[in-house]
């Protein structure tokens, strides 16, 4: 579709996308709704589209999403819903967020028109720096540092939650706590990914007692279909309820965060040497989750809001955008969009690698990022009939020259690819874009005795080393330092008003799979829930770019080996999840239909 015709189009979709959706994922009707009953820990199936009125929610778990409906059904808005689903998600999916680790919020006040952020990403101790992850000057392996308290950063989540709600929600925190405290205590049904999540982790937390205590009662991985219960957990919502986030700052609850990360609770028997961290109670009580400005930038006559620095998902999927602007991605062949969309990726991860870090710490050049003439300098590296050889050298946002170079190419970085996402909105049009993580699948792997959560491994996402000394990395360790993410909770506004809630879990890829998705719907008008679940490729100048066995099997493939594209088959990319508005107040959520085991769209009233 022309972009002259682009804001039209748009609003043509919103009106078909619902029916088409439906249709094209084989839903009869819409999923059966949390009722008269408590409607959380009664699994319900999961459901990839729904449509309907008085709000909603999509997430990647049937009672996280039940909790947030429940939660606006009772007059909550966005905001305590994306609390209450985000909660229940550290009960649900405790091995991708929780209490112990953080993320970033990104909401849309309809009384104002304005979109408000949290950055609550996990934080480096004060006694840190650039050698946290070296001995004698080299990196020390990365599975040691992994399962370690040496990877454990402060964590944002729960102050998070609390200044999220205190700041724009309509609820007490306790009130929108009390479904994942509830699903907690009575539990809820594993399905084949918990159990499979935790057969993944067996080995590292058998050597943890709380652990092994906690996920594999009976002193194995739990068997599909059973119910899991995490008692010390819902004390620890019960607590944070009642005395406020504080409680995991100050306290308690705090002492036993520090003790763990400071001497891991290692079973005596274990051969496993796991690394020390040196947390202490002053950056536990020092942390604070910082308000602060959204990034923005136009696509096709749309504003598109996103999370500013220690995130680089805002900035890289802004200039990606940017770079694409240009082309009329519409009218072109598959073959062309996604070798476009490859190298604009590619290059955008480039000054991503050279750029991005805590602005606390670095100096950020955010705002010449993501403007459109440092864009049009990068974009002409890309040309239809040859490919880019990585890694690509990142440009001068500051002084931007056709396709000049601001510095030496560098190779990316590693980041843990495991996370969650959701997105919620309520009657009265407020929207809520949610990604939040404890890094690694099952994070450190170390729980804290006795409080039900796991310790996220954060840390690990700064660089251990700079690929190249001779290149800045503004992503190095340091006292206090929060490490780049990849989190990239987007909203899209159309004339002010919401045309597009998304996010994705990933890691690096994350910031690859919302850019595709929104391609997807933008530019090759897919509905929302086909846009999703089209096969992805993620490139992030590499060598290689990954592709899921659809795009692998398919004959565009040979058709970009041919231009001299390399790829590399993954399993899986992403899982994202979304929310659009409709006509008359109508919703539409969207989630994957079979990545990580399929997500869970509700709405409050669903259509029949």
């Amino acid at each position: 579709m022309r972009r002259m015709t682009y804001r039209r189009s748009v609003r043509s979709l919103a009106l078909i996308t619902a029916a088409a959706a439906i249709g094209t994922l084989g839903i009869a009707s819409a999923p059966a709704q949390p009722g008269a009953g408590d409607g959380v820990g009664d699994t319900e199936p999961k459901t990839p589209v729904a449509v309907g009125s008085g709000g909603a929610v999509s997430s990647v778990d049937p009672d996280a999403s039940a909790a947030g409906i429940k939660v606006l059904e009772r007059g909550g808005n966005a905001v305590d819903a994306a609390v209450a689903t985000a909660a229940a998600l550290g009960v649900t999916e405790p091995y991708s967020a929780g209490l112990g680790g953080g993320g970033f919020f990104v909401s849309y006040d309809a009384a104002s028109g304005k979109i408000r952020t949290i950055d609550g990403r996990e934080e480096a101790p004060l006694s840190a720096d650039e050698k946290l992850f070296q001995e004698n000057g080299e990196a020390i392996p990365f599975a040691e540092a992994v399962t370690s308290g040496l990877s454990v950063g402060t964590p944002g989540t729960p102050a998070t939650w609390e200044k999220a709600v205190e700041a724009w929600g309509s609820k007490s925190l306790r009130s929108v706590l009390a479904p994942a405290e509830r699903l907690a205590r009575d539990g809820f049904e594993v399905d084949d990914t918990f159990r499979q999540q935790t057969a993944d982790n067996e080995e590292r937390f058998r050597d943890f007692p709380a652990s092994r205590d906690l996920f594999m009662p009976g002193g194995k991985p739990p068997e599909t279909g059973t119910t899991m219960r995490n008692p010390d957990l819902a004390r620890t919502y019960e607590t944070m309820g009642r005395e406020g986030a504080g409680a995991l700052y100050e306290g308690p609850i705090a002492d036993d965060i520090v003790r763990t990360v400071r001497k891991p609770p290692v079973d005596p028997d274990a051969g496993r040497k796991v690394r020390s961290g040196d947390l202490t109670p002053k950056d536990l009580s020092g942390y604070e989750a910082n308000r602060q400005a959204p990034t923005h930038t136009r696509y096709r006559g749309l504003d598109v809001y996103g999370m500013a620095p220690p995130s680089s998902g805002g900035t890289t999927v802004g200039e990606a955008l940017n770079i694409l602007e240009r082309s009329d991605l519409g009218e072109l062949s598959e073959k062309q969009l996604l070798h476009r969309y490859i190298e604009a990726s590619r290059v955008a991860f480039a000054d991503r690698g050279r750029w991005l870090g805590d602005p606390a710490a670095e100096d950020v050049p955010t705002k010449e990022l993501l403007s459109q003439r440092f864009a049009d300098s990068r974009a002409c590296l890309i040309k239809d009939d040859k490919v880019l050889t990585s890694p690509v050298a990142p440009g001068d946002p500051r002084n931007p020259a056709d396709c000049g170079s601001g510095d030496k190419a560098a190779p990316t970085t590693y980041e843990g690819e495991n996370t969650t996402h959701l997105t919620t909105a309520d009657k009265w049009g407020n929207v809520v874009a949610y990604t939040l993580t404890i890094e690694q699948t099952g994070g450190s792997g170390i729980t804290v005795p006795g409080r039900g959560f796991l310790l996220n491994n954060e840390l690990t996402d700064f660089s251990f080393k700079a690929a190249d000394p001779d290149v800045h990395d503004p992503n190095l360790p340091g006292p206090g330092k929060r490490p780049r993410s990849s989190m990239s909770p987007t909203i899209v506004l159309d004339d002010g008003r919401p045309s597009l809630a998304l996010g994705s879990p990933g890691g690096s890829t994350i910031i690859t799979t919302v850019l595709q998705t929104m391609i997807n719907h933008l530019d090759r008008g897919m509905s929302l829930g086909d846009a999703i679940n089209a096969p992805r490729a993620s490139q992030r100048n590499a060598a290689k770019t990954d592709l899921e066995p659809r795009l692998w099997e398919s004959g565009t493939r040979g058709q970009l080996e041919s231009l001299g594209h390399s790829f590399k088959q993954v399993p899986e990319l992403g899982a994202a999840t979304a929310i659009q508005p409709l006509p008359g107040g109508r919703w539409l959520a969207a989630a994957e239909k079979e990545r990580r085991g399929g997500g869970s769209a509700m709405v409050v009233r669903p259509e029949r």
